[in-house]
């Protein structure tokens, strides 16, 4: 299946080009240009493996600390932990793959490969947008809710984690059976959904993955982190004018002097707006 979504074959993904006379190093006629220099490679792989490496180690601390102290087993930390697992798998499936061609200069393990590291990078990058939604707007509900949050309720944190990954496994399977498809981008060394043809059949399917994987949950993280950032500076004016409010008739009875009859009003104020 994976095969006969490619538009290139295992022979044409050599250094040489397709029976068209294409010159790509993935073959086939819609492969990349290379405009990359060898010294562009070795910047790109340089870059990957840093990314790679660091990614790798900061993720699995995060799953070493989640597993080794129980204390950071809450509700909202396992939505942290299903974001570093998606990002962990990336840098273990799809990163080695874009580090070895970046530094061969060409697309190493073939068409089936290509899609499969499209399919996986697409998968697993949306996996992480979404949890990174849910989790905004779980926050959002339970900092605006009216009980106080049950730190022992696992049952909406499962169940937006699920949401997460079957969500994400919606939108990135279609390319595997004719709805677009994956293939080579770039200077020919990572692979990710054709962005480049104009058939009906493959824009369709941008316009939607651009607007329910990344203009939708960009939507709800800034709404739901609006509203607590404005929650939270309507907290700190209530707790500004109380303090207020304890402290000038505490003040007037301290001062060896009454109060002015400004002082009064404007006190009378602050009471009626209270």
């Amino acid at each position: 299946m994976l095969v006969s979504n490619a538009s290139f074959s295992c022979a044409g993904c050599s250094a040489g080009g397709g029976d068209d006379g294409s010159t790509g190093r993935l073959g086939g006629p819609e492969a990349p240009p290379h405009n990359l220099s060898p010294t562009g490679h070795l910047v790109v792989a340089v870059c990957l493996g840093f990314i790679g490496t660091f990614g790798f180690i900061n993720n699995a601390l995060v799953l070493v600390l989640f597993c080794r102290y129980r204390l950071l087993r809450s509700p909202i930390n396992c939505l942290l932990v299903s974001i570093s697992v998606s990002d962990l798998l990336v840098c273990v499936l799809g990163t080695p793959f874009s580090f070895a061609a970046s530094t061969r200069g060409r697309w190493l393990i073939g068409g089936a490969g290509c899609v499969w590291y499209g399919f996986v990078n697409s998968f697993l990058g949306i996996v992480s947008l979404i949890s990174l939604a849910v989790l905004s707007y779980e926050r959002y509900c339970t900092m605006m809710g009216a009980t106080q949050a049950d730190a022992t309720n696992y049952r909406k944190v499962i169940m937006g984690i699920t949401f997460s990954w079957i969500y994400s496994m919606l939108w990135t399977v279609p390319p595997l059976f004719g709805w677009s498809r994956y293939g080579p981008e770039g200077p020919g060394t990572t692979c990710s959904v054709n962005w480049a043809a104009k058939t009906a059949n493959n824009v369709s399917y941008i316009i939607c993955l651009f607007f329910f994987c990344l203009i939708l949950p960009f939507i709800v993280i800034v709404y739901s982190y609006g509203k607590l950032l404005q929650a939270i500076k309507q907290n700190n004016r209530v707790q500004s004018k109380a303090t207020y409010l304890r402290r000038v008739p505490l003040l007037s009875f301290t001062s060896p002097c009454s109060p002015s009859e400004e002082s009064a009003e404007l006190l009378g104020e602050e009471f009626r707006l209270w």
